[in-house]
């Protein structure tokens, strides 16, 4: 015999916020499936009832039904989940573009990514997403050439903007 579900008690409020979330196009699937766990457990359907009608498993309906009956609306949003916390910061972020100015080591033409990770004591990857945030390609980097024309500087700036 099944354990007595938690009883769903909705408000008028609560009742239109979660049928507007089933509907709307733009709702991301978790949410719609939460929104239905709610509104069919609202109806007195079982767990066992409710999981095969949305295709998840008894125990997703439970952890939702509880979270809800427990939180109200807020317990259906996700909550935040353990993990390396990020390492970008604007000071990492403004050491890795300085570095980028400065010569790359002997034996090398140009900075990598690899290069520029080990140079700084960062994993290759962050350098990869940091490069990319500010459109950055390594390979496609150029250097201003020395002029010989005394009208350079002038002409530069005009094309500039300043």
């Amino acid at each position: 015999m099944p354990s007595q579900a938690t009883v769903i008690e909705l408000t008028e409020e609560e009742r239109g916020v979660l049928e507007r979330r089933v509907r709307a196009t733009t709702t991301p699937v978790r949410d719609v499936v939460r929104a239905r766990i709610v509104l069919l457990a609202a109806q007195g359907r079982r767990n066992d009832q409710i999981a095969p009608l949305l295709g998840v498993s008894t125990s997703m309906v439970s952890r939702w039904r509880m979270r809800f009956a427990r939180q109200g609306m807020a317990g259906l949003q996700d909550v935040p989940r353990s993990g390396r916390p990020e390492q970008s910061d604007k000071a990492t972020e403004r050491r890795m573009l300085a570095k980028l100015d400065e010569p790359p080591p002997s034996g090398w033409a140009r900075w990598n990514g690899k290069l520029l990770a080990k140079a700084l004591g960062l994993h290759p990857r962050y350098v990869w997403r940091v490069l990319a945030k500010y459109d950055i390609s390594l390979e496609r980097r150029r250097s201003w050439c020395v002029s010989t024309d005394p009208e350079f500087a002038p002409k530069a700036a005009e094309i500039v903007g300043l």
